[in-house]
């Protein structure tokens, strides 16, 4: 079983703080994605799992042993590190064999696991390459490759795929989530990106300000961030400041108009109405009673492959994102930019966040 806990972990330079109070179970054979924006923390918990960077306080175990002080080549696991770090004057097969010859693995071992992994990663016809030959893609398989090769007790892949075209990324992410489920290998996943993570991951750890903010399976996260923070990272742009009313039945906006509301869960003091883009409708004629309705204008109308997406400027005051089916696909007509409409919702859509 090879189980990863930390126990509040943190890490401090100085009065610096890094990481605070972490504690977290990545359970066997699952697949976490640690998320969040640049100097989260993310990528320093990472290093403190793998031992390339000390933990200020705090405890470590892999499936039940304490790794808290041992160095990275004590602790039996594979890193794929964001550039690589493939050996530019050794071939394929000698940067993938590297990790056994530092074990002492016998020649004939190493050589048919090295074969393996590569057979794995389906790059065996570039085993006598040097990496220079290789384009990015391939460069990140022999670096995959690598890793499992010495068959870790836990993967740690740090931002994988930055480094790769949007097609690349898409083929490779996927391919990561195939071996790591026919491995049933414990993997850590950091990255920036929330998409990434929510068609990778298990479940995700998002932090911010070197805490965890929230922690979720993919679903979870998307339809219900708990704070504004959260929901704007994950990809929901519109957050309606204000409160909710004593009954729990409406939401009284900063703005001034009050929305109804039905079936969220209350949220005492400022908190943000988030709602999707795609929930919210576009009415080019005054709506009936019974839904939410913001009057405005559209700014801007750009079309996202099977989507439309329009920015609109509400009479109220804040500014809102819709996103309608392409007429391709079966949805309406595009609204000309400038045209008023109302932005339409039902009580039930949204989600009510804390406001930090």
């Amino acid at each position: 079983m090879s189980d990863v806990v930390l126990q509040d972990v943190a890490k401090h330079y100085g009065t610096a703080i890094a990481v605070e109070n972490m504690t977290l179970r990545i359970a066997d054979g699952e697949l976490v994605a640690l998320l969040g924006p640049s100097g989260c923390g993310k990528t320093t918990t990472l290093r403190m799992i793998g031992g390339f960077v000390d933990a200020t306080k705090g405890r470590i175990t892999v499936g039940g042993r304490d790794v808290t002080g041992l160095p990275p080549n004590r602790r039996n696991m594979g890193f794929v590190f964001q550039n690589y770090a493939l050996f530019p004057h050794m071939t394929v097969a000698q940067n993938v064999a590297f990790g056994l010859e530092m074990r002492k693995v016998n020649k004939s071992d190493a050589a048919r696991r090295m074969r393996e992994a590569l057979a794995r990663v389906r790059l065996s016809q570039y085993a006598d390459r040097l990496p220079k030959q290789m384009s990015g893609g391939q460069q990140q398989r022999v670096a995959l490759a690598r890793a499992l090769v010495i068959e870790p007790d836990v993967l740690l892949l740090d931002e994988p795929l930055s480094n790769l075209d949007a097609s690349l990324r898409q083929e490779m992410k996927l391919e990561i989530r195939q071996l790591q489920q026919s491995l049933g290998l414990t993997t850590v996943f950091v990255t920036h990106d929330q998409d990434e993570a929510m068609s990778t991951s298990d479940r995700m750890v998002l932090m911010y300000n070197g805490r965890v903010e929230q922690v979720g399976a993919p679903d979870q996260m998307y339809t219900q961030p708990r704070s504004a923070f959260a929901a704007a990272f994950l990809g929901i742009p519109n957050l309606l400041r204000g409160r909710m009313a004593a009954d729990h039945g409406s939401f009284v906006t900063d703005a001034g108009p009050v929305l109804r509301l039905a079936g969220q869960a209350p949220v005492a003091g400022p908190a943000c109405l988030a709602l999707r883009p795609e929930v919210v409708a576009i009415a080019t004629t005054a709506p009936d009673e019974g839904v939410n309705a913001l009057a405005g204008r559209v700014e801007v109308m750009s079309f996202h492959g099977a989507a439309v997406e329009y920015q609109i400027a509400t009479e109220a005051g804040p500014r809102m994102t819709a996103r309608t089916t392409a007429p391709g696909l079966g949805g309406a007509t595009p609204v000309p930019q400038g045209s008023r409409v109302w932005l339409c919702w039902s009580p039930s859509a949204g989600v009510i966040v804390s406001e930090h």
